[in-house]
């Protein structure tokens, strides 16, 4: 079944955080419903559509940043009272604007997640959830990771309330009372979740940072996974999703917000499986979406809030065309009349800058001026890839970005993103006194608010990334952002490793407390919580995202085993590792154990990628004489099938080689590093070897590499 669905824009506020609109319930069963939105100014603004205008219903007065919003009433009535948290405060509002509740929760964090369920409050902040009844404490967990997202279930088959967590360590985790009933391992790190029935039930959905959405079904003591949906187009993470039958074949679709703008609807056919229905690209991240009837009576609509606090509906009201008379387009009284009302609004503010800029001038001017540098809000993203092992740089900004400058004091690539519409020019940068391995300056065109950018690093150089936003703003301010680069940035945490795979054994002992040893590993590789994690020890498992590798860490106080099927990874651990004890003044007792088979293992894994990129690079060094034959003869009927299939792939060829830059040498650079690190740990200096081994590599053999490890 098609789904046409037509944008009109409602209204703006400030910027918005994720989960921070709710359409209030219907009066009728096709009468138009009231939006309620909050946004960082902390005001709390609801408002209906009459006649096309956006007309309030009450506003708050400003207050501190609003971080989530769900609505509430007592059980089996409409659930129309509006509830916001504000740091560790959560307020209550009736649909008139009536504030009947100010509850401090006394949290040390700021809450931000957030569930109402008729008298039971249930709020989350970084790693605390907490469950109150009547604003009396009831329940406490703390979380082994971030928790991102919280959703409850009531259902008749379900003894009690059910709280479910999606925590940032790729789990959802289901509790019961204070206590963990399970966990749910999901393949991504969760950031959303909803009901998939809001009248109850066991079945919740979940979107992940990574851009995948899935559907469990919540038992008393076990959970099963019903369906998964992938993100094979590299779209970006989820970060809202609701559920309404926007079709209108009787069955709820899932309708999803994603960070970089794109809305999507899912429908269901016979098999019971997600299908896609509709899509349509926003040019901000959308931090909230819900299904519902607002601008017109009996026209459903999936509305969405963006970043910047635009409140945009995707009506399936059908857009009437206007009328052509010869040239000229006859325009509706009230297409003219909205024309007008927009064109007085545009002259008022082009007034309101004039006076603004003029009033700035003289006082700047002035004995007694002061500077005032404006203000304005980053919504950055710094994430790691798994499909191509690279790190993914998002920065939005409620204005427009005039240009952006990358600086690293770590080598590091940048990869090409079809979305970026930015120029990027590169300056010469000296790495030996300034430390600067990277000076790139990106210049936006005239309202880019959103900017993607990605890079990949090699392990075991590790530093920093800083990135200067400059919005197009007056006067000239500047933001600095700064992400680390760890020493195993390419590692991505899991919930199981292989145990069959040879493996390399490093073990440290020595005077460090449980929470220093944690601090370190938090040092050396991604996704692992800052908080110290509760009990006497832990154990991590990892995997590498561009070779497979992977790595087992268990710790506790005095005590590191660290176990890889790598021997560069034991090598980055050990001196890393042991020059961070350093700075403790710690000494380390340092013992390992090595496995030659991993060697030929890990060749082995490089292999495919090392044999595809060499063909690869054969491939685009012959598109070049093959089109000056095609050229000169004609036609390329007289080649052999497989140079017409490259010269008939050529554009694809060329396109993922430039989007893979110094691939091979990184692979080149990966092998020799596996040389180094094996004679390493057995005393002995190689590096005359390497150019034997580059030899061998430009004439590549695996059998004839493995050979070449293999010798004494």
């Amino acid at each position: 079944m098609e789904l046409h669905l037509h944008r009109l824009d409602y209204t703006q506020v400030g910027v918005t955080s994720q989960k921070t609109m709710r359409l209030l319930p219907a009066l009728g069963k096709k009468s138009t419903q009231k939006v309620a939105i909050a946004d960082h100014d902390g005001v709390v603004t609801c408002f209906g559509m009459k006649k096309g205008e956006a007309v309030p219903v009450f506003k708050t007065l400003p207050g501190a940043k609003v971080a989530r919003m769900d609505l509430g009433g007592a059980v089996g009535t409409p659930q129309e009272k509006i509830f916001v948290c504000s740091g560790s405060q959560v307020r209550g509002f009736t649909k008139k604007g009536k504030q009947f509740l100010t509850f401090e929760a006394n949290l040390t964090e700021s809450i931000n997640a957030l569930h109402v369920s008729g008298a039971d409050l249930f709020v989350c902040a970084s790693y605390i959830y907490n469950h109150y009844c009547d604003c009396k404490d009831q329940d406490y967990f703390l979380s082994g990771d971030k928790i991102n997202d919280i959703t409850c279930l009531s259902s008749e088959k379900l003894p009690h309330l059910i709280p479910v967590l999606a925590c940032q360590d790729r789990v959802l985790r289901v509790l019961q009372g204070s206590e963990l009933s399970y966990d749910i391992e999901v393949p991504g790190p969760p950031s959303v979740l909803e009901l998939f029935n809001k009248d109850g039930g066991e079945e919740v959905l979940y979107g992940t940072t990574d851009g995948k959405i899935g559907l469990v079904q919540i038992g008393d003591c076990d959970a099963a996974t019903k369906w998964e949906v992938g993100n094979e187009k590299r779209k970006g993470g989820i970060l809202c999703i609701d559920t309404y039958d926007i079709i209108g074949d009787g069955v709820n679709d899932i309708l999803v917000g994603r960070d970089d703008g794109t809305v999507e609807v899912y429908g269901f056919d016979s098999s019971s499986e997600p299908t896609l229905r509709f899509e349509h690209v926003l040019t901000e991240s959308v931090t909230s979406i819900q299904g519902g009837c607002v601008g017109k009576e009996s026209y459903d609509e999936v509305l969405t809030a963006t970043y910047t606090g635009w409140v945009t509906g995707l009506t399936s009201e059908p857009q009437r065309a206007e009328a052509v008379q010869g040239d000229e387009v006859r325009m509706s009284k009230e297409t003219q009349s909205k024309i007008e009302a927009l064109s007085a609004e545009l002259e008022q503010l082009q007034v309101k800058v004039l006076q603004g800029r003029e009033q700035y001038q003289q006082s700047s001017q002035s004995s007694t001026a002061v500077s005032a540098v404006p203000i304005f809000s980053i919504n950055d993203k710094f994430t790691l890839c798994q499909d191509d092992a690279s790190y993914s740089l998002t920065l939005e900004v409620p204005t427009a970005i005039d240009n952006l400058l990358l600086q690293s004091d770590v080598p590091i690539d940048l990869l090409d993103v079809d979305k970026n519409s930015a120029v990027v020019s590169f300056s010469e940068c000296d790495s030996q006194p300034n430390g600067n391995f990277l000076l790139a300056t990106y210049r936006c065109q005239a309202n880019t608010t959103r900017l993607e950018l990605k890079v990949r690093s090699i392990e075991g150089q590790y530093g920093t990334l800083q990135a200067y936003v400059t919005p197009r703003l007056q006067p000239k301010t500047c933001q600095v952002r700064q992400y680390q680069i760890k020493p195993l940035s390419l590692h991505q945490r899991t919930h199981s490793i292989d145990p069959d795979r040879p493996m390399n054994r490093l073990s440290l002992v020595g005077q460090f407390s449980f929470a220093e040893i944690h601090s370190w590993v938090v040092f050396c590789l991604p996704e692992v919580p800052e908080k110290t994690p509760a009990g006497e020890s832990v154990t991590f498992y990892f995997h590498n995202t561009f070779l497979g590798t992977q790595i087992e860490a268990t710790y506790c106080k005095g005590e590191g085993h660290f176990k890889s099927d790598n021997i560069s990874t034991i090598s980055i651990l050990r001196d890393v590792l042991s020059k961070e004890a350093t700075k403790k003044k710690i000494n380390l007792n340092i013992s390992y154990d090595i496995n030659d088979d991993s060697v030929s293992h890990t060749l082995r894994m490089i292999h495919p990628k090392l044999e595809y990129q060499l063909l690869l690079a054969k491939k685009v060094q012959l598109i070049d004489a093959l089109k000056e034959l095609q050229v000169h003869e004609g036609n390329a009927d007289f080649l052999i099938p497989e140079y017409r299939s490259i010269l008939d792939e050529s554009a694809n060829l060329l396109e993922e080689y430039k989007k893979q830059p110094a691939h091979l040498d990184r692979l080149y650079g990966m092998i020799t590093d596996l040389l180094i690190d094996k004679f390493k740990f057995k005393g002995k200096n190689v590096r005359t070897k390497v150019s034997s081994m580059l030899e061998i590599l430009d004439h590549y053999d695996l059998n004839s590499l493995l050979d070449f490890f293999s010798e004494p």
